[in-house]
């Protein structure tokens, strides 16, 4: 049953393929996020977006703060497990008690699956989210940070630097391939983050659907 839910939502939303080294099968719903190598700190990029009552954020007004950037399209069934019942339904807020400033970004185009105000204020209403939507419709941002998926989590240190980039864990719509243990890629590197250590893994494979950029 957990195998049919999931090529479904493969269906639906257009997951990201796994690298060539995971051999996986045709029909395989999504690849375990697995860690990679570690990468050298790279500044995040700049940006500036508005939100969805059209509030201007900016990253160059966090500096100082850990943030955490979730790329978001509230039509992608892996997105709607990890907000609905899964562990993107409380993540902001308990991260938000410990002065972590998150941001969900959409790089949907016009025309394309989860855009618009509305389809999104609906979610934030649905889901009971806290933190911010912003609008990245040109894709611009998407691309800078290198987004390819929906849920994908990028983690910048209080000088601004990257320090995580990948997974959300490894448990896309609840399921760890194999049926290992749940790891929970990104609070572990917040945890590490904010003790002002690196993260480890600094970098895992994102799953989940494609980022819905303009043709």
């Amino acid at each position: 049953m957990r195998f049919a839910l999931v090529s479904l939502a493969l269906i639906a939303c257009g997951s990201a393929e796994p690298p060539a080294e995971a051999a996986a099968p045709a029909a395989e719903p999504a690849q375990e996020a697995a860690p990679e190598a570690a990468t050298t700190a790279a500044t995040a990029p700049a940006f500036e977006l508005t939100d969805l009552d059209g509030n201007t954020h900016t990253l160059d007004s966090l500096k100082g703060k850990v943030v955490v950037l979730e790329w978001f399209n509230p039509g992608c069934p892996f997105v709607k497990a990890a907000h609905g019942e899964g562990p993107l339904s409380d993540m902001a807020s308990r991260w938000g008690d410990k002065e972590v400033v998150w941001l969900a970004v959409n790089s949907g185009a016009p025309g394309k699956q989860g855009h618009g105000v509305d389809v999104n204020k609906a979610a934030v209403a649905e889901w009971s989210m806290t933190h911010p939507v912003l609008l990245d419709e040109t894709g611009t941002v998407g691309k800078a940070y290198g987004a390819k998926t929906t849920p994908q989590m990028v983690i910048i240190d209080p000088e601004g630097n990257i320090a995580y980039e990948g997974a959300l864990d490894n448990a896309p719509m609840g399921d760890v391939k194999g049926g290992g243990d749940r790891v929970p890629y990104t609070d572990n590197a917040l945890v590490n983050v904010l003790d002002g250590k690196p993260a480890k893994p600094d970098q895992t494979t994102p799953w989940g659907c494609s980022v819905k950029y303009a043709s």
